[in-house]
């Protein structure tokens, strides 16, 4: 897979600056970001426009607190799947409100879920719709002391 620093010989600093700052606040407008990395709104612009090109920025992304929602439980739920079931978990995973990541991952496990329900025995009921289709280890999420963040070069 070619990284990002290969695809892109204009990824120097004014692009890094602008990424951090986008990461921030994704809202700022042009003029702003302008402002605070020195150079014109039209060169910001067209540097946005080009990370988007190179996937570098995939859209603006909106931050929803389940818990504000009334779902403050949230785990992390390792599943190993059966015989032939991979497709089937797939597919629940898309399917199932409650999963709001799901990642195919190595090791003995084949898939990582994030899950937010409002109350213990609504993540029973999640579990038990897996269950049908291999074997699941959950972990509850107590804090997180590092909140999802950006990768930045």
């Amino acid at each position: 897979m070619t990284s990002l620093r290969e695809k892109s010989p204009e990824l120097d600093q004014l692009s890094r600056r602008l990424l951090e700052r986008l990461a921030a606040d994704p809202l700022r407008p042009a003029s702003a970001l302008a402002g605070d990395l020195g150079v014109s709104a039209p060169t910001v612009r067209e540097r946005i426009r080009r990370l988007e090109q190179l996937g570098a920025i995939r859209g603006v992304r909106l931050d929803i607190d389940p818990a504000a929602l009334g779902l403050p439980i949230a785990a992390w739920v390792r599943l190993r799947p059966a015989a032939g079931q991979m497709s089937r978990i797939v597919q629940l995973a898309q399917d199932c409100a409650e999963v709001s990541e799901c990642h195919r991952i190595s090791g003995e496990d084949c898939f990582l879920l994030k899950v937010h329900v409002r109350a213990l025995g609504d993540l029973e009921a999640v579990l038990d719709r897996f269950l049908v289709y291999g074997q699941t280890t959950s972990s509850l999420i107590v804090s997180t002391p590092v909140p999802p963040r950006p990768v930045l070069p």
